[in-house]
């Protein structure tokens, strides 16, 4: 009997050491971020857990489905929007942590073709290497499109969508390619719709036109022709992470902004 009794003890003691705070406890943090984030993002992400040994679990939307969702109660602990607006809503109903919010990284907006056919059904005087750089009031965006579609993300709600037609309104072309825009739930999805040439054109931001080889940028638009884009971010209220903070702070790190350099986005306010 006394045998058996220092073999438990024996055990107990071998699992209590193993278990002890030195040994290092794993933690997880729910991100729910902006779909134009996504490449980056995971990068920092499993730079992160490599370095922590904490789990970090990505949800990558349009910034609207991302912020109902928190709204109806989704367990999450950090946003990450690509606009203001949504982020302002949350905190107007008290769902983030106020003292927590920054605002990560800035982006660029561009017009884009596919890079196998886009040339396929325009004159001469259509293809892409005569488009000027930066878009203007006399580009010539309907002839562009012909009887094709223009990928954009939802125009009245995701971020990409909001900022393109803003754009559009402010140059005075929006009128004449309305009823040929192609809506989509985000804006890795308008990307989509072009790489497959459903949609003849595109606007989506400069990272997402980067991280797919199968389009072409045609067209920059100047940043005075829509709201700053702008990556805000915060921890949610009802966050019950013991790292959530942790992993936001990491989020402004030099390796962090590095990695977002990378993937060509624009450092917030430089």
């Amino acid at each position: 009997m006394r045998s058996i009794v220092k073999y438990r003890a024996a055990c107990l003691f071998a699992a209590a050491a193993f278990w002890t705070p030195s040994a290092g406890w794993a933690d997880s943090v729910t991100v729910f971020a902006a779909a134009s984030l996504k490449d980056a993002l995971q990068d920092v992400a499993e730079t992160y857990e490599t370095e922590t040994g904490h789990d970090v679990v990505l949800s990558l939307a349009g910034s609207s489905v991302l912020a109902r969702q928190i709204q109806l109660g989704a367990p999450a602990d950090v946003y990450i929007s690509a606009n203001s607006d949504w982020i302002d809503v949350l905190q107007d109903q008290e769902l983030i942590q106020v003292e927590t919010r920054v605002d990560l990284m800035s982006n660029a907006l561009v017009l884009i073709a596919s890079q196998t056919d886009q040339t396929a059904d325009q004159t001469p005087d259509q293809i892409p290497d005569q488009i000027p750089a930066t878009i203007t009031q006399e580009t010539d965006l309907a002839g562009m499109l012909g009887q094709g579609w223009l990928a954009m993300a939802l125009t009245d709600a995701v971020p990409a969508g909001i900022y393109g037609k803003a754009a559009l309104e402010h140059l005075g072309l929006w009128s004449s390619i309305a009823d040929q825009v192609a809506q989509s739930d985000n804006v890795r999805a308008a990307l989509t719709l072009v790489t497959l040439g459903e949609a003849q054109l595109g606007i989506v931001y400069a990272t997402d036109a980067a991280a797919s080889q199968q389009v072409a940028v045609v067209g920059h638009f100047d940043p005075q022709t829509h709201p700053q884009i702008v990556y805000p971010a915060a921890v949610l209220s009802e966050s019950n992470s013991a790292i959530a903070a942790d992993f936001l702070a990491y989020l402004t790190s030099e390796p962090a902004r590095a990695v977002f350099d990378r993937y060509g986005f624009q450092r917030f306010g430089e």
